[in-house]
């Protein structure tokens, strides 16, 4: 991709820390101009002075105003990339709330503000961290594992609907990856995500990788593709492993 991002304005939530930094990094080494939002001011400020970016602190949600201002007006690329993850089956109504608004929400407000100047002049990326939990599901994280499923389909909605007006979509859907967010899952990410998680430079290196090839589904864990399949074709054989998961999982936690 050598000269084919240079330039271009890059907008990448969630980037303080973990994947979003990670991507907010390479971004910028490939020459693009990174707007870095986060909720942590302070955070977003480290990672853009790293970068030679532009911090800009808020809610994922209602970045895109100031994206625009800060990159004079274009957005090229635009990573949904902010998510939250609430364990357990809870029926907290606050903790679905907030992970419908976040997982999903975000990316469709983000698409909505974004679309109309994409499609006029023809182009335009959207980049949708998903997880694999999007395709396949986590035990222990109802919230995270469902609200991620939606997050999965409005990117293939957005991929299905727009692609041959120049919108390219990818979704980034990884297990288990050294971040905070990992750390916080205990013993559930331990038995299922930890034995084989990657560093977030991997996950970036990854979607690199699926745009050189123009790939919608990007796996920086190959396996999953696997356990797609097979969740597809025998899913109460799928669903029956899955439940020895949950079975070995109550016996530790």
């Amino acid at each position: 991709m050598v000269g084919a991002l240079q330039g271009a304005g890059v907008v990448v939530t969630g980037a303080g820390g973990g994947i979003g930094a990670a991507l907010a990094r390479r971004f910028a080494a490939e020459g693009a101009r990174v707007v870095v939002n986060d909720l942590d001011a302070g955070r977003a400020k480290a990672v853009a002075e790293e970068v030679g970016g532009i911090a800009v602190a808020g809610d994922a949600s209602s970045v895109v105003p100031d994206a625009l201002d800060a990159l004079g007006g274009t957005v090229d690329v635009y990573c949904a990339n902010a998510g939250v993850a609430f364990g357990g089956d809870t029926l907290d109504e606050n903790a679905w709330a907030a992970s419908w608004d976040v997982n999903v929400m975000a990316h469709v407000r983000a698409a909505h503000a974004l679309l109309p100047g994409w499609l006029e002049r023809g182009s335009g990326r959207f980049v949708s961290t998903v997880s694999a939990a999007g395709l396949l599901t986590m035990i222990g994280a109802a919230p995270y594992a469902v609200t991620k499923h939606g997050a999965y389909a409005f990117a293939e909605y957005l991929s299905l609907t727009y692609r041959h007006r120049g919108i390219k979509v990818h979704a980034i859907c990884p297990q288990g990856v050294r971040t905070d967010m990992l750390a916080a899952t205990g013993t559930a990410g331990d038995l299922v995500l930890r034995p084989t998680a990657v560093e977030p430079e991997d996950v970036a290196e990854a979607l690199f990788r699926g745009i050189e090839e123009d790939r919608f589904l990007i796996l920086p864990h190959p396996e999953v593709a696997e356990y797609y399949q097979a969740r597809a074709a025998e899913p109460d054989r799928w669903l029956a492993g899955m439940n020895h998961l949950q079975r070995k999982w109550e016996e530790v936690r």
